[in-house]
């Protein structure tokens, strides 16, 4: 046994429960790229300063969790934490929003990092697929990427989420209410890391997920009382274009995200079928985000969705993804002369894109079948020196049991074609 572990909080993806994980990715990336949505890919580390700026430093996530490092050249990185600053970085380094086609639609995929106490649904080192919409402010656009998670959550058979949405104003309005917000704070009988928080973005208090605090909340201001004009009338449009599409959701005036970029609409999806780590994935509107990190103004809009809490749904509900076989077709080779004969149908199969394998290592004939079934293939090639010699080979239905005997010039058109 080796000596190495994963490090805590981590987790590796090992057949075949990966082929879960992929599919779920899959999933969640098939309407993105259906949408106008092109890929991206940012590194796995980024200058600490830009999630200081971005996430916020008086958030969590930048003052507990965030791995932070310095270089033997004295630069200050950070593994990345979340995905929406890095890839706003990217659009901004690259000028993807002066090519005259706002939005910029980008989604991603990748894995992230956070220094939290571990638990199942919370990691360490975790992975999310991401949207974003960058350079444009339009209600449809806030509701077309909450539409599309949607849509995803259900393509994957996944029925008892809800979506939890409010607004967070913006800056002419969330200014009145975060006063009237740090006033009611300072009333409460809070610790004293609490009570600077709430001085420095009182929002995040309402995040607080421990009793103590959410008990005292109770009466607390809600920032729908004082969205201005404009704010209402944004929201209520994303409320009416959700409905229209279908959407079922649940207006919920304490819902706040714990990143400090968020401005009006916010959202997020949950499964109660996870215990205290119910959110599987959110998202908001982000208008200041560029200009925060030294962009032009790009209002902006995107979500994450855990692949990880996803998969966990799934089990929750106990919905069982029809993953197709990696293997349908596997080869059994009785002989050195039929070991090569084979091994070239199996590459011409794999080009004509039939997946198959090969019975290496020389095993005889019951450990081979042993690993055709194993292997979960449809059908199994054994070809021995009598079949050689008379140009067939034996094709077994692993299903059925029935064998017949293809010819070796016919068997991978034979084989295509059943498949």
């Amino acid at each position: 046994m080796s000596t190495f572990k994963a490090p805590k909080g981590t987790y590796d993806l090992i057949p075949p429960q990966s082929a879960q994980y992929l599919a779920v990715r899959e999933a969640i990336a098939a309407p993105l790229r259906n949408s106008g949505y092109g890929y991206i890919e940012t590194p796995g580390f980024e200058n600490v300063e830009l999630f200081a700026r971005g996430v916020g430093e008086s958030t969590d996530i930048v003052t507990k969790e965030m791995y932070a490092f310095e270089t033997k050249g004295g630069d200050r990185l950070a593994l990345r934490p979340e995905g929406t600053a890095s890839v706003l970085r990217a659009a901004l380094e690259a000028n993807l929003h002066k090519a005259g086609n706002l939005p910029v639609k980008l989604w991603y995929s990748g894995s992230y990092y956070r220094y939290e106490r571990p638990q199942k649904g919370r990691y360490r080192h975790f992975s999310q697929v991401g949207a974003e919409a960058i350079g444009a402010e339009d209600p449809a656009l806030d509701a077309e990427l909450i539409i599309l998670a949607d849509q995803a959550y259900r393509s994957l058979g996944l029925r008892e989420f809800r979506i939890l949405l409010n607004s967070l104003g913006d800056a002419e309005c969330r200014p009145v209410y975060r006063a009237a917000l740090q006033d009611f704070l300072r009333g409460l009988d809070l610790d004293e890391d609490t009570l600077r928080r709430a001085e420095i973005n009182p929002l995040r208090v309402l995040d607080d997920k421990r009793e103590s605090v959410q008990k005292q909340l109770t009466g607390a201001p809600l920032l729908r009382d004082y969205l201005c004009d404009a704010c209402k009338a944004y929201h209520e449009e994303v409320r009416e274009l959700i409905t229209a599409a279908g959407v079922a959701f649940e207006d919920d005036p304490k819902l706040v995200r714990g990143l400090d970029y968020y401005t009006r609409t916010t959202f997020e999806f949950v499964h109660d079928g996870l215990g205290s780590q119910s959110a599987v994935g959110g998202g908001g509107r982000y208008d200041g985000l560029s200009e925060m990190i030294g962009g032009p103004a790009l209002p902006s809009v995107g979500w994450a969705l855990g692949v990880d809490r996803t998969v966990l749904a799934l089990e929750a509900e106990g919905v069982g993804l029809d993953l197709p076989s990696t293997t349908s077709v596997f080869a059994v080779p009785l002989g050195e002369e039929a070991r090569r004969v084979l091994f070239a149908k199996v590459t011409e199969l794999r080009k004509v894109g039939v997946a198959a394998d090969f019975s290496y290592g020389g095993k005889g004939l019951k450990a081979a079948m042993k690993a055709a079934n194993r292997s979960g293939a449809r059908y199994a090639l054994v070809l021995g020196e009598r079949d050689l010699a008379e140009g067939l080979v034996q094709v077994k239905d692993m299903e059925s049991g029935e064998q017949t005997a293809v010819g070796l010039n016919e068997v991978v058109a034979e084989l295509e074609s059943r498949l």
